[in-house]
């Protein structure tokens, strides 16, 4: 019996120790809450203009997939797409030419699993998932992580191809490292859907920074950081520099916010200005939030302009310009 399922059963045994009345109790109260809600549409949401991955996504979901396999089919595309050097599959290796890939995953019910700095897998958001169904643990870093997907039938591929290699080869000409606004060097694609059932699901996967020191591992496969789903609430992803999104666990922020009542824009720009508030003489990174509610309702926000995050609803697919902090900061100071 799978670790999960013994646990589940577990829980079920404690519960049936409850009395009869508490359980119909919480029953009815459920129940009430359930009543008249609006039915949601399908809607698939990502970072960046990733219109192959919501594609795909959309695909899953109208055909009546789960938001989980949505997610999870979706950002597998970028990972396999060989002229994507920020995920999977050809992404940029660090500073010693290693490709080291991060992903985490997260399902309705609030299971998640997640790899960190794994080599030699082209998908690590497949192995992410495995962690979350196969074992007890929520995360798997390194040689573990790897050790576990070739026991789970992966198979060993170089993920270093000759392009990534002639652009490192090159940045050891001066082997400075400095990360730049919105050049993809550190452009995770963070995916978050709701599917017929009105069901949230996220997934987040990255290469990482390029030429990053060995062992790096940034806010993507961290649960609550780089992504953070409540299916009750709304689910929330980043990008950017996820040292900063570390700091404040900027996705669970978002969600929590939204709990309080705040929309998704709303949301996410109060993330991004608890960053900024903790960097005041520093505003030369970029960070970018995408959230959605259990409404459907969705929004984004980044520190500079020029973050984009792609949508795909019945009523169509669209690339949306996200609002900047200091865009907004320019025009307030002028009164524009």
């Amino acid at each position: 019996m799978k670790r999960r399922k013994f646990l589940r059963n577990s829980s079920t045994v404690a519960a049936g120790m409850l009395s009869a009345p508490l359980l119909a109790s919480c029953n009815e109260t459920t129940a009430a809450k359930d009543t008249g809600k609006t039915p949601i549409l399908p809607i698939a949401i990502c970072t960046w203009d990733f219109g192959n991955a919501t594609a795909k996504a959309w695909e899953v979901l109208e055909k009546g997939g789960s938001s989980l396999d949505a997610v999870h089919q979706g950002v597998m595309v970028e990972e396999n797409d060989l002229n994507n050097s920020t995920v999977g599959n050809g992404g940029r290796p660090d500073r010693d030419g290693n490709v080291t890939l991060d992903a985490c995953i997260m399902d309705k019910d609030g299971n998640c699993g997640a790899v960190l700095a794994m080599q030699n897998i082209a998908n690590p958001i497949s192995v992410a998932r495995k962690v979350m169904e196969e074992t007890p643990h929520v995360m798997l870093a390194g040689k573990g992580a790897e050790q576990f997907a070739y026991e789970q039938g992966f198979e060993k591929t170089d993920l270093l191809t000759e392009e990534s290699k002639q652009a490192w080869l090159e940045w050891k000409k001066t082997s400075q490292y400095k990360p730049i606004i919105n050049i993809e060097n550190h452009d995770t694609i963070g995916m978050l859907a709701i599917d017929a059932d009105g069901d949230i699901a996220g997934a987040c996967t990255t290469s990482g920074m390029a030429y990053k020191m060995a062992g790096r591992v940034g806010d993507s496969p961290i649960i609550g950081a780089g992504l953070f789903v409540d299916n009750e609430v709304g689910g929330a992803t980043a990008t950017g520099v996820g040292e900063e999104v570390v700091r404040t666990v900027g996705s669970f922020l978002i969600v929590e916010l939204m709990r309080q009542g705040k929309s998704p824009q709303e949301a996410c720009e109060e993330g991004v200005k608890r960053i900024i508030a903790k960097n005041k003489d520093k505003q030369d990174f970029q960070i970018g939030f995408i959230a959605i509610n259990k409404k459907g309702e969705t929004g984004g926000y980044c520190i500079h302009p020029g973050f984009t995050y792609r949508t795909f609803t019945k009523e169509g697919h669209i690339n949306n310009p996200s609002d900047s902090y200091l865009k907004s900061e320019i025009q307030n100071s002028f009164n524009i």
